[in-house]
């Protein structure tokens, strides 16, 4: 049966657990860590910074589970050096971080750039690159310019591309002698669903669910291809750089053989995954979206098509979790969006069996076989292209009444990492060309909606002492351990 069939690879994958190593993948694989800008940096007022619609949304009562906001976050913008001696003594060798778009340009438009931004982020690069370790930069990770949103509805509007283009023209200006792998968006699937749909993240819009996602993706999508454009032909040639996209997806697992179940998973993996990357390999969306989402599904023209076509040296993927997946023509779904997969996802086998154990977060839980099935996924639809596994993770929950111990002494995440590194190797064994991995994250941080009820961090940060002094928890010392060797040696005296 399906699901003893799958537990049983689970199983091995944690007999894989034991003997991981840094031998297992090739040695110019790439390790490290990663953030992004609104969770990490604070000082929102400071330095010439504008406001980003998190700042707004963050602000708004209700919108924030425990109704904190990022000013401060973990303060990085004054302690990046400090962060940057923290993985260089971990033994990474690059750090995956994000440019806040309004600390480069204020009001988002491109017409004066913020000379004490460009300042900021010159020196995090060259503090990284005294220590070896390699920049990946990303464009935009979630934090449009609120004055974007206030005066053209953001991501909305068609235009939002040119401004795009012409901030990422600036960022590879400045920073792509040094920069040499840029990521244009993050998970802009989440930009769609949760900030156009469900209203649950920045600008937190869900007044017009039917349509709105479908516009805010399709304009990211130009955006994408525009700065992609803007680096081929500007930059390329002097900087010898590269540029993808980042895409998120949970594996959508068949809850059974059943024809109607394996094919209500295709279709949520469209629906993740498809909607980015179809447009760039095929030109277009996937048949599955055309069919079920119908004309609020906006057309591409042939020039656009055009720029779209293979706009990725790499693709970066974010991947946390896995779902099993049934037929359902009635969903019940909170949104068009989900209705339109006509699919549920389970946490459960049919035998009652969870598909795995829990972390913090509701929809976060631990499943290693998924990422080799996810990576396996991408190398079979898309033609083996380039992966950076960009992020992997997964969360504690805040509790203040614990002592620090404890919290240092995250076992779940050191397991997680063990059994997803040995999907990931398993993966580069099947053929996929994946060339790095990034763990989320370095530092516990403001974990949007949830604000800092839930710690994603390998290094622990004390929310209640001013410094916000850093711990390395035990998952850190795993890694330190493991990118020295010594797990290898480890598992050789064993």
């Amino acid at each position: 049966m399906v699901k003893k069939e799958h537990l049983l690879k689970e199983n091995e994958m944690r007999e894989e657990q034991v003997a991981i190593a840094r031998t297992d993948f090739p040695p110019n694989f790439v390790f490290g860590v990663a953030t992004s800008a609104y969770q990490v940096e604070g000082a929102s007022n400071e330095g010439g910074r504008g406001p980003s619609i998190w700042d707004a949304f963050s602000h708004t009562p209700g919108k924030i589970l425990d109704g904190s906001n990022g000013d401060i976050a973990v303060d990085q913008y004054h302690k990046y050096k400090e962060d940057v001696e923290l993985i260089s003594q971990l033994g990474f060798q690059a750090y995956r971080f994000s440019i806040s778009w309004s600390r480069i340009f204020p009001d988002g438009l491109g017409t004066k750039v913020n000379e004490e931004g460009i300042a900021y982020y010159n020196n995090l690069i060259n503090a990284l690159l005294d220590k070896g370790i390699q920049p990946y930069v990303t464009l935009y990770h979630w934090d449009l310019p609120l004055h974007l949103q206030e005066t053209m509805s953001g991501w909305l509007n068609k235009d939002i591309a040119k401004y795009f283009a012409i901030y990422a023209e600036t960022c590879f200006k400045n920073f792509g002698d040094r920069v040499k792998n840029w990521f244009t968006l993050n998970e802009p699937l989440q930009t769609a669903v949760n900030g156009h749909c469900l209203g649950i993240f920045a600008p937190g819009r869900s007044e017009n669910a039917t349509t709105e996602p479908y516009l805010a993706s399709h304009h990211q999508l130009l955006a994408h291809a525009a700065a992609y454009s803007v680096y081929q032909s500007k930059f390329k040639e002097k900087q010898g750089g590269k540029v993808g996209l980042v895409v998120d997806c949970e594996w959508s697992e068949p809850n059974s053989d059943k024809i109607e179940d394996q094919t209500a998973a295709a279709r949520r993996l469209d629906f993740q995954i498809g909607w980015y990357l179809h447009p760039i390999y095929y030109g277009d969306y996937p048949e599955s979206m055309r069919e079920k989402i119908g004309d609020k599904l906006p057309e591409f023209t042939e020039e656009e098509k055009n720029l779209l076509r293979n706009s990725v040296d790499y693709i970066g993927l974010n991947h946390y979790t896995t779902r099993l997946i049934s037929y359902a023509k009635d969903s019940n779904a909170e949104s068009d969006y989900y209705r339109a997969q006509e699919m549920k996802r389970l946490l459960e086998w049919e035998g009652g069996e969870t598909i795995g154990e829990k972390a913090a977060s509701e929809w976060l839980y631990v499943v290693p076989w998924g990422i080799r099935k996810v990576i396996n996924y991408v190398v079979k639809t898309y033609n083996n292209p380039t992966i950076f596994i960009t992020e992997n993770g997964m969360d504690d929950e805040e509790n203040k009444a614990a002592h620090l111990h404890e919290m240092l002494d995250d076992k779940l995440r050191v397991t997680y990492f063990k059994g997803y590194l040995a999907g990931v190797a398993q993966a580069i064994k099947d053929g996929a060309d994946v060339r790095g991995y990034f763990a989320w994250s370095l530092l516990d941080n403001f974990e949007w909606a949830q604000g800092y009820t839930k710690r994603f961090g390998i290094v622990y940060v004390d929310y209640n002492d001013n410094r916000l002094t850093r711990h390395p928890k035990s998952s850190a010392y795993w890694f330190l351990r493991f990118l020295k060797g010594d797990e290898d040696k480890k598992g050789k005296e064993e």
